[in-house]
């Protein structure tokens, strides 16, 4: 469970699954060398992977490249499914960051290879949210500046108008697979820029009308010794 402040108090988000969707901004799928999707791609995080803001990444011993996205992410307000993209706001409760930290080695390895790469995306730690919820009447996020930097250095920047697959459309496509609940995660896909994290980095990602988000990395090792 991760509290994140809300209106005039706290949220406290526990979602029964984090889904986020692959290749919804055209330069990021391009810098990996994919196709722009005809449909949303999705998959899933875990939600042991969550952290709370200014807490740390960590590197595992596993993986010799992790990369970060940064995310914006919406948070379901309420049960539903198969849900027509014409009244799919009125099952958001709001917005906030998300950073989809992902062990890159790792997902090519098991794509060369044709299996899943749930481990890539799944480590505790891999999924950095906040610095807060944001009420959906409070914000419009159909054209929001989202950007990430590593020890000051701009590494991702880009619109949320980019996204080619816009909220609605992702609501009603993720509901007719899977009923949402509330307090599910939605992360919307990351612009191009990704990169790699070293042990000792510093993160902030930001989006406006949401924040900051900051974080520090960690490589296992160093927190085993």
């Amino acid at each position: 469970m991760i509290r994140l402040p809300f209106r005039d108090g706290f949220y406290e988000l526990r979602p029964s699954k984090i889904i986020c969707l692959g290749r919804n901004y055209a330069e990021h799928a391009k810098e990996l060398g994919h196709e722009v999707p005809k449909e949303p791609v999705i998959f899933l995080k875990p939600p042991s992977s969550l952290i709370s803001p200014k807490e740390a990444i960590i590197l595992p011993r596993k993986s010799k490249e992790v990369h970060h996205e940064v995310e914006l992410a919406v948070i379901i307000g309420k049960r539903g499914r198969r849900i027509p993209r014409e009244r799919a706001m009125d099952y958001v409760l709001g917005y906030t960051i998300l950073l989809d930290i992902t062990a890159r080695d790792l997902q090519w390895e098991a794509k060369r290879k044709g299996l899943p790469w749930t481990v890539s995306k799944g480590f505790d730690t891999f999924a950095p949210v906040g610095p807060r919820v944001v009420d959906k009447r409070e914000l419009d996020v159909s054209d929001l500046e989202l950007g990430l930097r590593v020890n000051g250095e701009i590494r991702q920047l880009a619109r949320t108008s980019e996204m080619i697959f816009k909220i609605p459309e992702i609501i009603e496509y993720v509901s007719g697979i899977m009923t949402l609940e509330p307090g599910d995660i939605i992360a919307t896909g990351t612009p191009a820029g990704v990169g790699p994290l070293r042990h000792g980095d510093r993160v902030e990602a930001w989006i406006d009308g949401i924040g900051t988000l900051e974080e520090d990395v960690l490589a296992e090792d160093s927190i085993l010794c």
